[in-house]
């Protein structure tokens, strides 16, 4: 307990200087190398990840993404329509090479694990370049709501837990996890939501829109569910593959991607939506 506790005062003295300077290429660089290690966990996790031709260009792609959301912010007046249009050409490419990258390494590669690969490529940075993108073409205050609601959810989720669980959740999958933690997960996230607003809307506004505290408490809902199916996914894939953790570099924590897990899946709802033309 006390060293996932020094490990997340650690990472906060780490990640608050760039998050509150997130104007600056600080932002994008920190999200990049999170991307580029998070890729780097998973092709290690399932076994690929000695193998140059696949690694190298997801090393590549993984860390060129938040930093080209960025520039393309910068410099393109519809960034969210030639990002979405360059994702999409890049990614029916990174098909078709990894195919065949399979095909062609037949002998030493299991396609059913190049195709793990590029399922769990795309969710590690989609969710990265994602924060970059919210930040930078909706609003801080979205971007920030993005991790409240994934570590408000896994914070209040393994306590309540610890304190009151009694009903395993799905324990095949994350065998320490209850249906009251996950109960208690999402309702302090809906609370969390809700002051966000009233927060926001007090000493934040500004030239803002003022978030409506209700409606954010149905955000609060949905972010929390989602948050806590993309702990569970990861969770899934680690007891597919035999490990523990993904990595070592947060001690208590594991590595990035057992720390941002659930983030991932919160910030690739959080774009999605607000890319539609509802909200664009």
């Amino acid at each position: 307990m006390l060293k996932r506790i020094l490990t997340a005062i650690v990472a906060l003295c780490v990640f608050v200087p760039p998050v509150v300077f997130a104007d600056t290429w600080a932002f994008p660089i920190l999200f990049a190398l999170c991307a580029l290690v998070g890729t780097f966990e998973m092709l290690r996790c399932i076994g690929i990840h000695k193998n140059g031709w696949i690694a190298v260009p997801l090393y590549l792609i993984a860390f060129s993404a938040p930093l080209l959301v960025r520039l393309a912010g910068e410099k393109v007046e519809d960034a969210f329509s030639l990002i979405t249009q360059a994702s999409v050409a890049v990614i029916l490419l990174l098909v078709v090479y990894l195919l065949a990258v399979a095909v062609l390494g037949h002998k030493k590669l299991d396609i059913t694990s190049v195709g793990c690969a590029l399922m769990m490529f795309l969710y590690i940075v989609g969710g990265f370049a994602g924060v970059v993108m919210l930040n930078d073409m909706e609003s801080r205050s979205i971007c920030i709501m993005v991790f409240v609601g994934a570590w408000v959810t896994d914070t209040f989720a393994y306590f309540t837990g610890r304190l009151l669980g009694k009903h395993k959740l799905i324990p095949e999958v994350s065998p320490k996890k209850t249906v009251e933690g996950a109960i208690g997960g999402i309702v302090f996230c809906i609370l969390a939501f809700v002051a966000f607003a009233f927060l926001h809307n007090r000493f934040w506004l500004g030239d803002r829109q003022p978030l409506p505290p209700l409606a954010l408490a149905v955000v609060g809902l949905v972010v929390s569910v989602v948050s806590q199916v993309g702990d569970l996914a990861l969770s899934q894939v680690k007891r597919h593959f035999g490990i523990k953790d993904y990595g070592n570099l947060l001690p208590g924590h594991g590595g990035v991607l057992d720390r941002f897990d659930s983030v991932l899946a919160v910030s690739i709802l959080m774009t999605v939506v607000f890319s539609m033309p509802l909200f664009a």
